[in-house]
């Protein structure tokens, strides 16, 4: 089920009941979570996004409450292409609405455009400094996503740019290769990562990836994506309010060496 991920850089896997069965828990846990007053700071782009960072309230194993845990399609296939499924944190809970994307607070007119255009594409993992530089500061293991609600393709669907993970440890790798491994995470990577996205752009292909309640898509660490715009009149939907996606990036042992590692 994994076969072409090396290449691909992600890979959709199929329908699971047990992973149905758990996107149904986690959906009721996260439309009681996105309204928690606690997490009203994940309200972005004027209400059209909730960011939702560590919103799900799951354990290690995925497990809400007395829901069942995560397991299935994407623990075996984990496990096939890693060896381990690591400890899980609790959830992020990204929620589109119709007139996604608005601008982001404090976002400026170019951000904007950019995310317009390039459907605000991105490398998890990299992390703005307060010098404005951008530093290895999340090194994941492997980023899964798994649908809580109908994803059609054009409400605001996840997009991958295939076999960008290649291009963009070759970048990183070339740029680091100065410096100790041990400093790694203190080296602004601004300039090569901006060198090797538009590298992406113009070479990898763009997919919009359409996965459902029950299937899961599992993307490569190194992966660029990013939110397309939703482009349905909400008249024309009037079963579905928003589009739902549960993610799970457990941090690697082994820092930014491991990030870069060929695997």
């Amino acid at each position: 089920m994994v076969t072409d991920f090396a290449a691909r850089s992600w890979a959709k896997l199929p329908y699971d009941a047990a992973v149905r069965d758990w996107a149904a828990s986690a959906w009721q846990a996260g439309q009681i979570a996105k309204d928690a007053p606690e997490h009203a700071l994940w309200w972005d782009c004027e209400n059209t996004w909730f960011i939702g960072v560590d919103a799900l309230p799951n354990d290690a194993a995925g497990a809400i409450g007395a829901g069942p845990a995560l397991t299935g399609a994407p623990v075996e296939s984990i496990l096939a292409l890693y060896g381990e499924v690591l400890p899980l944190h609790p959830g992020q809970l990204s929620i589109t609405y119709p007139g996604y994307p608005r601008p982001r607070m404090g976002e400026s007119e170019a951000g904007f455009r950019y995310r317009i255009k390039r459907d605000a594409a991105h490398l998890d993992g990299l992390q703005k400094g307060e010098d404005g530089g951008r530093y290895i500061a999340e090194p994941h293991a492997w980023i899964l996503g798994l649908p809580l609600t109908e994803n059609v393709d054009t409400e605001a669907p996840l997009v991958i740019w295939e076999g960008s993970h290649e291009i963009m440890r070759t970048a990183l790798l070339d740029a680091l290769a100065a410096h100790p491994q041990d400093r790694w995470h203190a080296v602004d990577l601004q300039a090569p990562y901006q060198a090797a996205r538009k590298q992406v752009f113009e070479t990898c292909a763009r997919v919009k990836v359409i996965a459902q309640p029950g299937e899961a898509i599992l993307m490569h660490r190194l992966s660029v994506h990013g939110v397309s715009a939703w482009e349905s009149e909400p008249e024309d939907l009037p079963s579905r309010e928003c589009r739902a996606i549960a993610y799970f990036r457990p941090i690697l042992p082994g820092g930014a060496v491991a990030w870069l590692a060929n695997t």
